[in-house]
């Protein structure tokens, strides 16, 4: 399970031979330093980067890209390295942003070989520094941890080496840009990955990238890690290169694209000292497992027309594997088109601008006819560009609509709407599904296209339903009252799919509602009887609340710490805890705040999570206490809202809230299944 740290932050890490991943946005250098107990740098020969990228248990990429891909093997580090920082920079003197905090924010992972995720970083809060210490990994009693630090420079590398007492400096500091220089003409952003198998070509219009044109990119959903962005996240071709993207498989001099070892001339490097990095897989059979069932074929299509799409038509071992990949597919197909059009349009815009410019600067064209048939010309050839943009979007949303039509009412419970026939054969299931559907996802360019916002379980992160004053879409505004009222309305729908998705008894809900102002909104839970006591007032309700859940965390953690999972008192609740607190602030005093904040960080690993309804700006007073804690959490919107910022293309996609059709009865209906299955299970 991923640890999404913030500042100062630290978590262990499980084995020596790890994966550092990055990705930026944009072009940037990455490096390391192997520093003492203290963190002083003895020489230059303790720096890995692009121009030295080779040190004992470390590899780095050989120049500037906007990902990066560093291996670790701590096992192979000196005895005399307790500290390995790694480090990020924009390059010094080309044409790219000059300080962070006009990019977007650098993600850094540290995972394992398998591509599992150890730990995350979000470096935020960047602004004039040029550099940047994101992560550091430090031996404490002998065991490994990384910790996320954030240290920006404005100076620079140099700045950043002489923080480190490094003598040297401004020299290293000038030798590392220089040869960044030398191959950041080849720097490019990450490119495709191999074509995803579970993406079968529907039709006569492959969609293997932006608007049918480039290389296929490898299933990536930005939501897999709960609002972080997965391993490697792509980056559509830069403006103006709206056309075929051609696939760059990295090299000695190049970077390292998705899905390579980070090898030399397909050999793995070997350290200028101690031993080796090992890059076999830790878990490579000698058999190869067999292939998972193939995929339902879709029906034959008429002679020059595109396949009807078929349900299920994604590789999977089960059908709701296979229907989970097929909507992620969806997602990534729509995300490829709408940025092959906007870039497309950017492109035609540019040129139009470019030739007005061209047009104009000649005083012969800006009187007479010559300078009117010139800019009707421009404006001719932009339209033209735009229109044929337009003739590939509508025509791949036409497919996306196509297939979304097959693929919804296939859905199964835990990822369909509330108006889904499904729920009327609801039935309490047996095991855990794979992921539950939050929403709804769309783009303002192909509005016809609603992709189901699916998240895996168990959750990794806590939900903030935000009830802070907001337009939605349709211009109309919603008073605080409102809000409120639809913010805990929206967290009732979500508490109820998680209760309905979850076998009997292994999900309990707890509520606090201090001031009582949500009980017509919590009816659904209460009448049935689902929830584990009757929601929680006053602040004394609300701290004994929080003391029996902070407990429950503190009992869990320490029993797996010590390797005795069995030892747990009797009578524990070892169900997965959803703690939905309405109307935050009110009733609630800095310990209750702490415990919150308790919770929200370390309460998914042990099964326990937090769904706040509140808006942030009533808890202004708290200053920036309370800022983790709104990082921490997933924030969604009662009303269709588009604040979800994808980190694999940037798009900003348009949430909806899965909110019961009115007067429908299907909520109450499935919550007394619940409560009947768990009376039936006695819990």
């Amino acid at each position: 399970m991923t640890a999404e740290l913030t500042r100062g932050q630290n978590h262990p890490l499980p084995g020596a031979r790890l994966e550092i991943r990055v990705s930026a946005g944009t072009p940037v250098v990455a490096g390391a330093t192997l520093g003492d107990e203290n963190g002083t740098v003895h020489g230059v020969e303790g720096v890995a980067h692009p121009g030295a990228p080779t040190l004992p248990g470390l590899e780095v990429s050989r120049q500037a890209a906007a990902d990066h891909r560093l291996a670790v093997d701590l096992d192979a580090m000196p005895d005399t390295v307790h500290r390995v920082s790694v480090l990020l920079a924009l390059p010094a003197g080309g044409s790219g942003p000059a300080r962070f905090g006009a990019v977007a924010a650098p993600f850094v992972a540290v995972t394992g070989l398998d591509g599992d995720e150890v730990a995350s970083y979000t470096l935020t809060g960047l602004e004039a520094e040029s550099a940047v210490v994101a992560l550091e990994l430090y031996r404490r009693q002998g065991a490994w941890k990384v910790r996320a630090v954030g240290q920006g420079y404005a100076g620079g590398l140099a700045e950043l080496f002489a923080d480190q007492k490094l003598s040297q400096a401004h020299q290293l500091a000038g030798s590392i840009h220089e040869a960044v220089a030398s191959g950041l003409a080849r720097s490019i952003p990450a490119p495709p990955a191999a074509a995803p198998a579970h993406r079968p070509d529907h039709g006569a219009t492959p969609r293997t990238g932006p608007g049918g044109t480039g290389g296929p990119v490898a299933p990536t959903s930005p939501y897999d890690s709960q609002g972080a962005p997965g391993p490697g996240p792509q980056t559509p071709g830069a403006p103006g290169q709206h056309g075929a993207q051609q696939p760059y498989a990295g090299g000695p001099d190049g970077p390292i694209g998705p899905g390579e070892e980070p090898a030399t001339a397909g050999q793995p490097s070997a350290p200028a000292g101690g031993r080796p990095i090992d890059y076999s897989h830790p878990r490579r059979q000698t058999a190869a497992p067999p292939p998972p069932p193939p995929p339902p074929a879709a029906p034959p299509a008429a002679p020059g027309q595109p396949a009807r799409p078929v349900a299920g038509d994604a590789t999977g071992w089960s059908m709701e594997e296979r229907l989970y990949n097929q909507v992620w597919g969806m997602f990534e197909d729509l995300a490829r088109t709408t940025a092959a059009y906007r870039s497309a349009v950017d492109f035609a815009d540019s040129r139009m601008e470019k030739e007005l410019d061209q047009a104009l600067s000649d005083p012969r064209n800006r009187i007479g006819g010559q300078g009117d048939a010139a800019r009707e010309a421009a404006r001719g050839r932009h339209a033209q560009l735009v229109s044929q943009a337009r003739e590939v979007l509508d025509r791949d949303v036409a497919q996306l609509v196509a297939e979304a039509e097959v693929v919804e009412p296939a859905l199964p419970a835990a990822f369909a709407r509330w108006d889904n026939p499904v729920w009327h054969a609801y039935r309490v299931p047996m095991e855990i599904p794979m992921a539950v559907r939050l929403g709804d996802l769309h783009l303002p360019e192909a509005d016809r296209v609603r992709v189901p916002m699916l998240i895996r379980l168990p959750l990794e992160r806590g939900l903030w339903i935000d009830s802070g004053r907001s337009a939605s879409l349709d211009g109309s505004f919603a008073d605080s009252h409102e809000m409120r009222r639809l913010g805990l309305e929206t967290a009732v729908a979500h508490a109820a799919r998680l209760l309905a998705v979850y076998p009997a008894g292994e999900f309990t809900v707890h509520v606090i509602d201090p001031a009582g102002s949500g009980a017509q909104a919590l009816a659904p839970l209460v009448q049935s009887g689902v929830l584990a006591a009757p929601p929680a007032q006053g602040a004394a309700g609300a701290a004994d609340v929080l003391a029996r859940l902070t407990q429950r965390v503190d009992l869990v953690q320490m029993a797996l710490r010590g390797g005795a999972p069995d030892a747990l008192p009797p009578g524990l609740d070892t169900s997965q805890q959803l703690l939905i607190v309405n109307d935050f602030p009110h009733g609630f005093d800095d310990r209750a705040v702490n415990q919150l904040r308790y919770l929200a960080d370390e309460g998914p690993a042990v099964g326990v999570h937090l769904m706040m309804v509140a808006d942030r700006e009533e808890s202004a007073g708290f200053g920036p206490l309370l800022d983790p804690l709104w990082r921490s959490l997933l924030r969604l919107t009662p009303v269709a809202d588009d604040h979800l910022a994808d980190p694999w293309v940037g798009h900003a996609w348009t949430y909806e809230p899965p909110l019961v059709p009115p007067g429908s009865q299907v909520l109450q209906q499935v919550l007394a299944q619940v409560a009947a299955a768990r009376r039936s299970w006695g819990r």
